[in-house]
């Protein structure tokens, strides 16, 4: 029987991050927080809770030794635990983490670390030989720290993170407290991050200790998950959102993560590990929805398996659960134990969300933002609203601020002890940011209802301004497109057409698995057919009138969000 998921159980509390760090290793001790594989023996190896203690205490005490601690440190590369207690431990010291996007250009690693004042770099072994040649160029860079074997250099400022561990260890046997008793105020700067460049901009996110233990406090307060709860870790770990709502607040129930090797290895790995709980980005999620109903088309079974939904659900009304018998197989191919999936970052179709929960497994579509360290509102277990990304979350308060007062949306904006205290070395774009009375001006536009459930129709830089003054936001028409089987990718965009006028075009990328023995002239056909029928439901200044398909694939950031200023 599938177990339904519970309303949120009150989740520890803590005071700041090394509260979080300190209270994990007391209540939880020995239990794996990850389960790693092994670069050379490709064996999935523990690493426990009280590793985590030990492992952030010698980083953090070797930094006081070799003169880092309080500086600004860099860290790069896939996810590993030790990325993890390398930012622990930089924080902890009151230095300030500068976790940077693993798919930079070389280039751009340099101006990162120049701009962010880095002092010290630590990397996983994809970027072992390839940054010690960089150092004369990396400004104030005193130490190159490897986190596995393989970095060749000679080089005094290469020091390998056992290296650093054997330091800090001795030190702490020794006596050597500096860092063990060091204590850091809430407004204190704990991290820069640098937002991915979906807008082809890139600016350098401060949030302080207080931000990050507002956000993790929230994500336990309202998300279904404890000490039993199992994670494969998949979004990249720079970005916040996985940082955040996965590491931290994870690690705060008690719960293990189990790291994703490769993406090409996701289903795979999902089915080896038996996950009850995912974070993700739609994108996942609508490709696990695509593959179950392709296989369930391949064996002809759509009618049937519908019959059996449309039959489970009306049994759930009546209390009775037989979603683990109708479903099983299905659900199997993910490890037959997922429960719940948060996933945030962009919209997602009702549609696939309802399918899910008839099959067992809960999507819970939240709101984040990366100044807000991120979360802002997610669906509670129980009370979930479709179309909606949720109520705000403890601590953090929304607002709609409005240009025309007869229009129900407008600007979201967000206060809270969650809330950036501005970007780095930039004060003017500060200033933009929020509004004259001290509120957070997210771009995204959006209303909320009257029971406090958040909807988002928009992103304001995004807005197309057609020939006749209307407004339209290009994700609301996409999330009509992605009902189409045959679309795999679509950006809705405004373009100008032989006349001169700026109209909706579409531009799509077809699914190659749909398509089947289909030619592109059938592929094209049948998506403008289907484009009509939706056309037919849409107002006449929303509707699609060109559409042009793609051979490739939309260009995507590392958290999966098409870059859509490279689109005109």
């Amino acid at each position: 029987m599938v177990k339904p998921l519970k309303p949120c159980a009150p989740a520890k509390v803590i005071a700041d991050l090394r509260d979080l760090v300190r209270s994990n290793a007391e209540c939880f001790g020995d239990k794996p927080q990850y389960f790693y594989k092994d670069k050379s023996t490709k064996v999935y190896k523990e690493f426990t809770y009280n590793d985590m203690y030990d492992h952030v205490n010698a980083i953090g005490t070797a930094f006081s030794v070799l003169g880092v601690m309080g500086k600004h440190i860099a860290v790069i590369g896939e996810t590993w635990p030790d990325y993890v207690s390398t930012y622990y431990a930089t924080v902890l010291g009151g230095g300030v983490i500068v976790p940077l996007d693993r798919e930079l250009a070389l280039d751009e690693i340099v101006n990162f670390c120049n701009l962010a004042e880095i002092e010290a770099i630590v990397y996983t072994e994809a970027f072992n030989n390839k940054l010690t040649p960089l150092a004369d160029r990396m400004t104030g860079m005193k130490y190159f720290i490897p986190m596995n074997e393989g970095e060749k250099s000679t080089s005094e400022k290469v020091k390998t993170l056992d290296e650093v561990l054997e330091i800090g260890r001795e030190e702490i046997r020794c006596g050597n407290r500096t860092f063990l008793d060091c204590e850091v105020e809430p407004d204190t700067l704990a991290a820069i991050l640098f937002t991915s460049g979906t807008t082809g901009t890139s600016k350098g996110v401060m949030l302080t200790h207080g931000n990050l233990t507002a956000a993790i406090n929230a994500s336990t307060q309202t998300t279904p998950y404890d000490y039993n709860s199992v994670f494969v870790s998949v979004l990249p770990i720079h970005h916040t959102y996985e940082m955040t709502c996965q590491h931290f607040a994870a690690s705060n129930d008690g719960a293990a993560i189990y790291i994703n090797d490769s993406l090409k290895n996701v289903l795979r790995n999902f089915a080896k590990f038996k996950p009850n709980a995912l974070a993700l980005v739609p994108l996942f999620v609508e490709t696990m929805h695509k593959r179950i109903w392709s296989e369930i088309d391949k064996r002809g079974m759509r009618k049937k398996v519908r019959a059996a939904m449309k039959l489970s659900n009306a049994l759930l009304k009546v209390g009775i659960d037989k979603r683990d018998k109708f479903f099983g197989q299905i659900t199997g191919a993910f490890g037959g134990e997922l429960r719940s999936i948060i996933c945030g970052g962009a919209p997602i179709s009702p549609d696939i969300i309802k399918d899910f929960e008839a099959f067992g497994i809960t999507v819970l579509e939240g709101y984040g933002i990366t100044e807000c360290a991120p979360l802002v509102a997610v669906n509670r277990p129980g009370e979930i609203r479709y179309h909606s990304v949720g109520r705000a979350v403890p601590g953090c308060e929304v607002r709609i601020d409005k240009n025309d007062p007869n229009d129900e949306t407008g600007e979201i904006c967000v206060k809270g002890a969650n809330v950036m205290i501005g970007y780095y070395k930039n004060e003017e774009a500060t200033r933009e940011a929020f509004t004259d009375d001290g509120w957070f001006r997210t771009g995204d536009i959006g209303y909320i209802d009257k029971d406090g459930y958040i909807f988002i129709t928009g992103r304001k830089k995004n807005v197309i301004i057609l020939s006749n003054g209307k407004n339209v936001f290009p994700e609301e028409v996409e999330s009509y497109l992605y009902k189409c089987e045959l679309i795999k990718e679509c950006v809705v965009i405004g373009r100008e057409n032989a006349n001169g006028e700026v109209v909706i075009t579409a531009l799509v990328y077809p699914d190659d698995e749909r398509r089947g023995d289909m030619t592109d002239e059938q592929v094209r056909d049948a998506i403008k057919a289907e484009i009509n029928e939706i056309n037919r439901a849409l107002p006449s200044f929303k509707q699609v009138r060109e559409v042009e398909l793609r051979s490739e694939e939309f260009e995507k950031t590392t958290s999966k969000k098409i870059k859509r200023f490279l689109l005109k």
